[in-house]
């Protein structure tokens, strides 16, 4: 009671001014902690670190299209931790001010202390959780006159959960098991030297043998223990390239697609060289008078969605090349893929092996994803196969890719269509568009030093004592080698020596192998090896596409691959022959008889129904007693009728 006793005579006698001036000091400290707290939290936030700093736009600008668009700066930049950690790491960042104020730093600018992913991306994703397969749909367009959609599925192999889970195969294997590396660049796009522990606390070690660290390199060399960051480093700051802006573009109809190469055309455009943004739209401007001048016709009726995609193009320029900054997407590497840059290659590039040369880091496509498909449009469904199929012992070698090229032969044809191996037609497994129509640049089976390694495929040498090869298929009666096997020819091309022979010459050295039909009395076919022969007389029938590339119903189609080499009718002729036999007609036929047709074919048109039109009308119903077309003609037009049953 004593106590209290004292401290109110205290209280009592401080007097008015000192209670005043206490208050004010209270108010005053409180507004200072305030200020203090918002001056935190705002130069926390993204709009100070995109803005308010004249070094930084591109990165703001790339991160409000990112994943991470609602994720702050500073989470990843910083970390999420103590408030005096938080403070401590900010203050080294004073350091940027400094550099920015004396002018003491260079363009482009690149991110070159992040925190490790451990401590920043695992704060809010858990890689040791197991990720089923997902599925994706990569949508692009191709540079011709119709902007041609193409669509390339693929299952990514996500996986993950080797500790929680027991399983550790996938992408995140990479991040749960230990991986340290050797960059000798900044931007580690170079990795000579690879080392992976296993949880017993094995160590396997690669060296690329094509640019090998020497042991007094490796001891000095700094290494890295590889997180996500160093395959999601653009995750939130993507800078696309043109094609891929372009792709998105048209997908989401920002850009329509019907305006011929405009695909083609933008990216023209957008990867020219540039000193500023007049200069460029100046020069995206052009579109609009090559339009007006080339495609006259199509522009008089679509002035409108030329002129939108022009202006669109303005904007999105601006978004991928910032000129003051000397930055656009061929300054900052995007290590997500492997095909603009190393990425994936960076390691899995084929030439990266053990110190004996018998295990290698592996390449195959399917150790990440499955084999891609890829679906045009009017092509077949592409599928896609769920279940991991059985493979040969051969297969499963870490060095089978760089291998499969020196053994492949006959036996590949027990689990693969390998029609046309190594081509783009997507006819087969072994001429897959996604893999062989792409020139994967940073893949290295091509590297001097794997050669001593993997002897590459070497064609026998010519002997005259051996004849030339056959030709393995039919070659109908007005053969056309060139057409296939021309100079130019996207199916199979002659050797450079022949540059200049004819078909004669063509065929008196390669003989076929495999006899035409020889069609019998009654009309049979009999059954060959090569092109399919045709079921029906070609007497006066010559417009094969007219029914079979026009998408009739009831009628076979030719192939995608006939489309792309732009096979005509007369190609069609070429290659498959009429496996019916022509009868001769009466010298005499009544006025009203319906004259004799060839065995087998498609009835004629009578003479009496001379200027008729409109054979629907009748032979759709079986009116009049006309005959009733069948089922599987559902669908055909006036013109079919008439392209398959000749007539006067």
């Amino acid at each position: 009671m004593s106590r209290l006793n004292g401290v109110w005579q205290r209280l009592r006698g401080i007097s008015r001014r000192q209670w005043a001036l206490g208050a004010f000091a209270v108010v005053l400290g409180f507004a200072v902690l305030m200020g203090i707290i918002y001056a935190w939290d705002y130069t926390n936030s993204p709009p100070f670190c995109g803005t308010t700093c004249h070094t930084m736009p591109p990165e703001y600008n790339a991160w409000q299209r990112s994943p991470h668009a609602r994720v702050n700066c500073v989470e990843c930049h910083i970390g999420r931790d103590i408030i005096t950690t938080s403070v401590t790491r900010k203050a080294g960042d004073l350091m940027h001010v400094v550099r920015m104020s004396s002018g003491r730093y260079t363009f482009p600018l690149y991110a070159t202390e992040m925190l490790p992913a451990r401590e920043a991306c695992e704060r809010c994703h858990w890689p040791e959780k197991f990720a089923e397969d997902r599925s994706i749909a990569i949508k692009r367009f191709e540079s011709d006159e119709k902007n041609t959609p193409i669509t390339t599925y693929l299952l990514m192999k996500t996986g993950g959960g080797t500790q929680r889970e027991g399983r550790g195969f996938g992408i995140h294997w990479h991040i749960e098991n230990r991986i340290d590396f050797i960059a000798t660049d900044e931007l580690k796009q170079s990795i000579p030297w690879i080392q992976v522990t296993d949880s017993a606390g094995n160590q396997t070690t690669y060296y690329d043998i094509e640019n090998p660290l020497t042991p007094d390199e490796i001891k000095r060399a700094g290494k890295h223990r590889m997180d996500c960051i160093d395959c999601h480093n653009r995750v939130s700051h993507t800078f696309r390239n043109p094609d891929q802006a372009l792709d998105q573009a048209l997908a989401l109809k920002r850009v329509d697609a019907s305006i011929p190469f405009i695909k083609k055309k933008a990216v023209e455009a957008l990867t020219g060289t540039y000193r500023n943004f007049d200069d460029a739209n100046k020069a995206i401007d052009t579109l609009d008078g090559y339009y007006a001048k080339t495609y006259t016709d199509y522009y008089k009726g679509h002035t409108t969605e030329v002129k939108a995609a022009v202006d669109y193009l303005k904007t999105l320029y601006q978004s991928l090349v910032f000129p003051s900054q000397d930055l656009s997407w061929t300054t900052h590497p995007d290590n997500l893929g492997h095909k603009d840059w190393p990425g994936c290659f960076r390691c899995h590039d084929g030439k990266h092996f053990t110190q004996d040369n018998k295990q290698a880091i592996r390449i195959e496509c399917n150790i990440c994803h499955t084999l891609p498909e890829v679906s045009t449009p009017g092509g077949a469904a592409p599928v896609i196969s769920v279940v991991r199929a059985d493979e040969p012992e051969s297969h499963r070698t870490t060095t089978w890719l760089a291998e499969h090229r020196t053994v492949f032969n006959g036996t590949c044809q027990a689990c693969h269509d390998t029609n046309n191996a190594g081509g783009k037609d997507n006819t087969s497994f072994c001429s897959n568009s996604a893999c062989h129509g792409t020139q994967w640049k940073f893949a290295g089976l091509n590297a001097p030093g794997l050669a001593k390694v993997f002897a590459p495929p070497v064609a026998p040498k010519a002997s005259p004592n051996v004849p030339p090869k056959p030709v393995p298929h039919p070659i109908g009666g007005s053969p056309d080698c060139q057409r296939c096997h021309g100079k130019d020819s996207k199916v199979r091309p002659y050797p450079a020596n022949h540059v200049g022979r004819s078909n004669d010459v063509c065929l008196a050295c390669h003989k076929p192998t495999v006899p035409e039909a020889t069609p019998t009395s009654n009309g049979a076919k009999t059954v060959v090896a090569g092109p399919p022969p045709t079921p029906h007389d070609t007497a006066g029938r010559t417009q094969c596409l007219g029914c079979h590339g026009s998408g009739a119903a009831g009628v076979p189609q030719i192939p995608q691959f006939h489309k792309d080499y732009g096979f005509t009718n007369n190609n069609c002729l070429t290659c498959h022959k009429s496996s019916v036999v022509q009868t001769t007609p009466t010298a005499s036929p009544a006025p009203s008889a319906t004259p004799t047709k060839a065995t087998g074919g498609p009835p004629n048109i009578p003479k009496s129904h001379v200027g008729r039109t409109g054979c629907l009308q009748c032979h759709v119903q079986g009116l009049l007693g006309a005959p009733k077309y069948p089922a599987n003609h559902a669908g055909r037009t006036e013109e079919t009728c008439k392209g398959c049953h000749p007539g006067p």
